[in-house]
Protein backbone atom coordinates (compact mmCIF):
# COMPACT_ATOMS: atom_id res chain seq x y z
CA UNK A 1 0.00 0.00 0.00
CA UNK A 2 1.12 3.70 -1.00
CA UNK A 3 1.78 6.37 1.01
CA UNK A 4 0.41 8.79 -0.88
CA UNK A 5 -3.40 10.27 0.08
CA UNK A 6 -5.73 9.22 -2.71
CA UNK A 7 -9.44 9.55 -3.66
CA UNK A 8 -12.05 6.82 -4.33
CA UNK A 9 -14.91 7.93 -5.69
CA UNK A 10 -18.17 5.33 -6.39
CA UNK A 11 -20.99 5.67 -8.37
CA UNK A 12 -24.90 4.79 -7.65
CA UNK A 13 -27.76 5.58 -9.99
CA UNK A 14 -31.13 6.39 -8.54
CA UNK A 15 -33.93 6.90 -11.17
CA UNK A 16 -32.02 9.75 -12.93
CA UNK A 17 -29.73 11.34 -10.26
CA UNK A 18 -26.37 9.81 -9.92
CA UNK A 19 -24.87 9.75 -6.23
CA UNK A 20 -20.62 9.84 -6.29
CA UNK A 21 -19.22 9.16 -2.75
CA UNK A 22 -16.26 10.32 -2.10
CA UNK A 23 -13.57 8.74 0.07
CA UNK A 24 -9.85 10.24 1.01
CA UNK A 25 -8.77 13.34 -0.37
CA UNK A 26 -9.60 15.48 -2.92
CA UNK A 27 -6.55 17.66 -3.56
CA UNK A 28 -4.33 18.80 -7.04
CA UNK A 29 -3.37 15.12 -7.30
CA UNK A 30 -6.77 13.70 -7.32
CA UNK A 31 -8.85 16.74 -8.09
CA UNK A 32 -8.27 15.30 -12.18
CA UNK A 33 -9.95 12.12 -11.22
CA UNK A 34 -12.89 13.41 -9.95
CA UNK A 35 -13.23 16.18 -12.86
CA UNK A 36 -12.95 12.86 -15.67
CA UNK A 37 -15.95 11.09 -14.03
CA UNK A 38 -18.36 14.54 -13.48
CA UNK A 39 -17.34 14.96 -17.19
CA UNK A 40 -18.02 11.47 -18.02
CA UNK A 41 -21.55 11.94 -16.54
CA UNK A 42 -22.13 15.02 -18.55
CA UNK A 43 -21.33 13.00 -21.78
CA UNK A 44 -24.12 10.46 -20.53
CA UNK A 45 -26.08 12.75 -20.39
CA UNK A 46 -26.54 12.35 -16.93
CA UNK A 47 -27.05 15.79 -15.36
CA UNK A 48 -28.54 15.29 -11.66
CA UNK A 49 -25.50 14.88 -9.67
CA UNK A 50 -25.44 14.18 -6.08
CA UNK A 51 -21.59 14.37 -4.07
CA UNK A 52 -21.78 12.80 -0.86
CA UNK A 53 -18.69 13.81 1.10
CA UNK A 54 -19.32 11.73 4.00
CA UNK A 55 -16.11 9.96 3.83
CA UNK A 56 -13.98 13.07 2.14
CA UNK A 57 -11.43 13.57 4.74
CA UNK A 58 -9.58 16.52 3.09
CA UNK A 59 -10.28 19.02 0.34
CA UNK A 60 -8.25 21.50 -1.33
CA UNK A 61 -8.61 24.77 -3.55
CA UNK A 62 -8.03 22.53 -6.32
CA UNK A 63 -10.52 19.64 -5.02
CA UNK A 64 -13.17 22.89 -5.24
CA UNK A 65 -12.18 24.28 -8.28
CA UNK A 66 -13.58 20.85 -10.20
CA UNK A 67 -16.68 21.66 -9.02
CA UNK A 68 -16.69 25.49 -10.13
CA UNK A 69 -15.93 24.16 -13.35
CA UNK A 70 -18.50 21.25 -13.89
CA UNK A 71 -22.03 23.08 -12.23
CA UNK A 72 -22.65 25.62 -15.67
CA UNK A 73 -23.05 22.51 -17.73
CA UNK A 74 -24.87 20.75 -15.88
CA UNK A 75 -27.70 23.40 -14.79
CA UNK A 76 -27.43 24.28 -18.48
CA UNK A 77 -28.56 21.21 -18.96
CA UNK A 78 -31.59 21.31 -16.42
CA UNK A 79 -29.26 19.24 -14.18
CA UNK A 80 -27.57 20.65 -10.43
CA UNK A 81 -25.31 19.61 -8.49
CA UNK A 82 -25.83 19.08 -4.83
CA UNK A 83 -23.46 17.95 -1.74
CA UNK A 84 -24.79 15.84 0.98
CA UNK A 85 -22.78 14.25 4.32
CA UNK A 86 -19.79 16.79 4.44
CA UNK A 87 -17.73 16.64 7.62
CA UNK A 88 -17.25 20.08 9.47
CA UNK A 89 -13.98 20.37 8.29
CA UNK A 90 -14.78 19.86 4.98
CA UNK A 91 -17.99 22.39 5.06
CA UNK A 92 -15.60 25.17 6.98
CA UNK A 93 -13.83 25.24 3.29
CA UNK A 94 -16.45 25.91 1.44
CA UNK A 95 -18.16 28.13 3.97
CA UNK A 96 -14.68 30.09 3.84
CA UNK A 97 -15.19 30.30 -0.09
CA UNK A 98 -18.97 31.13 0.10
CA UNK A 99 -19.66 27.74 -1.75
CA UNK A 100 -22.74 27.54 0.43
CA UNK A 101 -24.59 30.70 -1.76
CA UNK A 102 -23.32 28.52 -5.12
CA UNK A 103 -24.19 25.57 -4.52
CA UNK A 104 -27.02 22.81 -2.59
CA UNK A 105 -25.99 21.41 0.54
CA UNK A 106 -27.89 19.03 2.33
CA UNK A 107 -27.25 17.32 5.87
CA UNK A 108 -27.86 14.15 3.90
CA UNK A 109 -28.15 12.52 0.83
CA UNK A 110 -31.82 11.79 1.06
CA UNK A 111 -32.35 15.52 1.59
CA UNK A 112 -30.57 16.08 -1.88
CA UNK A 113 -32.70 13.31 -3.37
CA UNK A 114 -36.04 14.85 -2.41
CA UNK A 115 -34.89 18.23 -3.37
CA UNK A 116 -34.37 17.44 -6.65
CA UNK A 117 -37.54 15.05 -7.13
CA UNK A 118 -39.51 17.92 -5.96
CA UNK A 119 -38.15 20.87 -7.52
Amino acid sequence: MSDSKSLEITEENIDDITILRLKGFLDANTAPNLESKIEELINSSKYKVIVNFRELDYISSAGLGVFMSQIETLRDNNGDLKMSDMQSKVYSVFELLGFPMIFEICDNQQECINKFNNG
